[in-house]
């Protein structure tokens, strides 16, 4: 199961079960993601890859830069 960096997943599980996240690599078997807000980019969570449903959405570079950024990104995806 290959993640894309920039690539927009749905959490299956835990705290953040159904809120949308952004892949920002792979590293030892996990996905890294963030949202911007409560996983900063500074901070990426750790998440099994199958604890997430991968969207068809991949944002750019730009989009990926700042928390801001990503947090407005992901807030007009999931209106």
């Amino acid at each position: 199961m290959s993640f894309k960096r920039g690539q927009v997943v749905i959490s299956l599980s835990g705290r953040d079960k159904g809120c949308l996240l952004v892949v920002f690599g792979e590293e030892g078997g996990f996905v890294l993601v963030c949202d911007g807000k409560e996983r900063p980019i500074e901070r990426a969570k750790k998440k099994n890859p199958r604890h997430l449903r991968k969207t068809a959405t991949i944002i750019d570079e730009e989009s990926m830069a700042s928390n801001p950024r990503l947090r407005k990104t992901l807030r007009s995806l999931s209106s």
